[in-house]
């Protein structure tokens, strides 16, 4: 039998969507190797979310449930894992590929002498190893991966897993924590979250996204009309984001973020590797250039070749219509 464990990662209270993904693709990964599925959840206030874990197929829930917890500490969060892992004797860990679970992921292996196989998109069991899929020079290539030493940790690629209710027993083990000085060497005393309505670049089911092609930040109102239309995300190349058109925070890419929305709209995006490695996952992606042979169009699913400036607005005169 295998022991498989996932952080189960939250913020403000809520389970994020690509935590759910991870507890799923644990589920099946437990029941192909014949083994039981233990989640990881720390945080403060979060005994409401034992419940939504389970109902996802978790066997155990182990809870550190602290006030100390309320802010995101890399050290603290780390030590729990590695404790957990010790305890549960887990040959596969599972993280979201976000920004806290790579830094976790990091800092975990390195705790617990373990192998990291990061940005991955596809797994399975075979007989007694964990196989898996990931991409490779900046996603021109997979690379297959066999896991025979354990415990061998992973992070997900968000969106790409499904995420699927398999109600498990669920039994709560509440673990106690007190934050020592002497564990961390960094403490976050404060988090800035910005404001937004529409919904976060990792987790949205569509991104309209725009590049140098934009001409300018004064434009990207059309891009904004059209993403609030469908309820979608905005993001940005770095020719976009350097220039500083755009937040940090907007860009996809290589040194950007990594999504894999059901619907990605590259507007005046031409589509350098760097920009393709973020978005190539997408599961339909359209793309709007007025030049034939921009790279974009070599994955896109649907080419516009012509002007931004009148195919955007159309697009979304022609969205606002149908979704009335």
């Amino acid at each position: 039998m295998s022991q498989i464990l996932v952080f189960a990662e939250q913020r403000d209270g809520q389970l994020k969507s690509y935590a759910l993904e991870a507890i799923s693709t644990g589920r099946r990964l437990a029941d192909a190797a014949g083994g039981s599925l233990s989640v990881c959840l720390i945080g403060s206030g979060v005994a409401a979310l034992t419940a939504t874990i389970a109902s996802y197929g978790a066997d155990k829930i182990i809870s550190a449930d602290s006030a100390d917890l309320a802010i995101y500490s890399p050290g603290d969060y780390a030590n729990i894992l590695a404790d957990t892992l010790t305890a549960s004797s887990a040959a596969v860990v599972l993280l979201s590929s976000s920004a806290m679970g790579r830094e976790l992921g990091a800092l975990l292996a390195a705790k617990a002498d373990a192998s990291l196989l990061s940005d991955v998109v596809e797994v399975s069991w075979d007989t007694d190893h964990l196989l898996v899929k990931r991409p490779v020079y900046a996603g021109k290539a997979y690379l297959k991966i066999a896991a025979r030493r354990t415990p061998v940790l992973v992070t997900l690629r968000p969106n790409v897993f499904p995420a699927s209710e398999k109600p498990g027993s669920g039994t709560v083990e509440n673990i106690s924590f007190t934050s020592s000085a002497a564990d961390g060497r960094a403490t976050v005393t404060d988090t800035a979250h910005k404001e937004s309505t529409r919904p976060e670049l990792t987790e949205a089911s569509i991104i309209v996204s725009g590049g140098r092609g934009m001409g300018g930040p004064e434009n990207y109102n059309i891009i904004e009309a059209l993403a609030d239309t469908l309820e979608a995300a905005v993001g940005a190349s770095r020719a976009a984001v350097d220039a500083g058109w755009r937040p940090h925070a907007d860009q996809v890419g290589q040194t950007g973020k990594t999504v894999s929305p059901n619907l990605y709209i590259a507007c005046g995006i031409s589509g350098a590797i760097q920009h393709l490695a973020g978005m190539n996952s997408s599961k339909c992606i359209v793309a709007v250039n007025t030049d034939p042979e921009a790279p974009i169009f070599k994955i896109a699913d649907y080419g516009i070749i012509a002007d931004l400036f009148e195919v955007v607005p159309a697009l979304d005169a022609a969205a606002t219509e149908l979704l009335g």
